[in-house]
């Protein structure tokens, strides 16, 4: 079940427990905790199994027609499960509700890293298509690669 979340501190607590299960993709604390702190002001969905928090996707505006995926994560026990699949359903919903005609999503470009590869297949699968890579938006060994779907 995938629900929206209001509550600025419900929000960071859950972010919190979310990234700090994923260290392996948020290693970098700094990055992180600028993720848990800036989720309060982004629309916020948590996934629940059983009353568990699952996983969460967070949403930003970052156009009047275009918001960006900006985190999201799966705690481990519940990957391949299902899902990130369900709160990447649910967030395009949301969007198109709030009027949103595009969403885009940044990760490390494919060939990288093998978690990040999985991460790119995950998201092609949800219908997201490559735009463009940034090689140096975060640093040479992480060239950005961004994604966009349309949303109509």
């Amino acid at each position: 079940m995938v629900i929206t979340i209001n509550d600025t501190d419900e929000k960071r607590a859950i972010a919190r427990k979310v990234l700090e299960d994923l260290t392996e993709w948020f290693e970098v604390e700094d990055s992180r905790e600028g993720f848990i702190r800036d989720c309060a002001d982004w629309t916020f969905l948590a996934a629940k199994n059983d009353g568990n928090i699952t996983g969460f996707l967070c949403l930003k505006e970052t156009g009047n027609a275009t918001v960006e995926l900006a985190v999201m994560g799966v705690m481990k026990g519940y990957h391949r499960n299902g899902v990130g699949r369900e709160l990447v359903e649910k967030a395009k919903e949301a969007a198109r509700a709030d009027g949103y005609e595009f969403m885009q999503v940044k990760t490390v470009q494919m060939g990288m890293y093998e978690d990040y590869d999985r991460t790119n297949l995950f998201y092609i699968s949800c219908g997201f298509r490559e735009l463009e890579v940034f090689p140096l938006l975060w640093d040479e060994a992480n060239p950005c690669q961004i994604y966009v779907m349309s949303l109509k």
